[in-house]
């Protein structure tokens, strides 16, 4: 599992690196180094404590983003989401590079801020669900059910909330105001992944048309 993890976490980051700095054209980026650095620990550090809480879930997350029996749908959102945010990286990149974007240090600390927000929030959806796959599934070999605390006591999929910060905050963080507008094109994503999702959830899953007339609201308190 270790193994697994740290070769994925060092991969994966490795390449969203050299996106950002091939688009950037330089690798004098303060910023850029900051967000990467932190989450490769991150990545490391949540990946061990995952292992130890949820080994279960752990080997879930590692899963492809494509997997046999998945909706239609949620495969056009993986393609979807993946462009965008391939997209969003290039972006953040050029922005650098031509330095579009005037923005104060004291913004992109607050970005910082809100990345950490939106990881803490995704940290706390696995820790209350060990059914929070990377892809839309009934898991019925692992005894899946509704839950209903924490996060999902004031949302139906704070995971995705966690998620919209997490981009939004970035963006600020590597001093991009045209990566953080991007933001609401994944906002529009996952806001039309939650469709799919339910009505996944609705059809196979015991009690979750009931646990939708108790939390009303999908992705924000109080706005939808």
């Amino acid at each position: 599992m270790i193994v697994r993890l740290v070769i994925r976490t060092l991969v994966w980051f490795g390449v969203l690196g050299a996106v950002l700095f091939t688009a950037a054209g330089t690798w004098q980026w303060p910023a850029a180094w900051s967000f990467l650095l932190f989450m490769i620990l991150l990545g490391l550090g949540g990946g061990l404590w995952l292992i130890q809480i949820d080994p279960a879930l752990f080997e879930e997350r590692m899963r492809p983003v494509v997997q046999q029996g998945q909706p239609p749908a949620d495969r056009v959102f993986m393609v979807a989401f993946f462009t965008v945010a391939l997209v969003w990286l290039i972006v953040a990149g050029l922005d650098q590079r031509f330095g579009l974007s005037q923005m104060t240090a004291g913004v992109q600390v607050a970005g910082a801020a809100i990345t950490l927000s939106g990881i803490a929030i995704s940290f706390w959806v696995l820790r209350e669900n060990s059914f929070a796959a990377p892809v839309i599934k009934l898991q019925r070999d692992r005894g899946h059910h509704v839950i209903d605390t924490g996060p999902y006591h004031f949302v139906r999929h704070p995971m995705y909330s966690g998620a919209i910060l997490f981009f939004l905050g970035t963006s600020l963080w590597l001093g991009s105001w045209w990566s953080a507008a991007l933001t609401l094109i994944m906002a529009v994503l996952f806001a039309w992944r939650t469709r799919a999702e339910e009505r996944t959830l609705r059809d196979g899953l015991s009690g979750y048309t009931d646990y939708t007339m108790r939390v009303r609201y999908r992705l924000c308190p109080g706005l939808w």
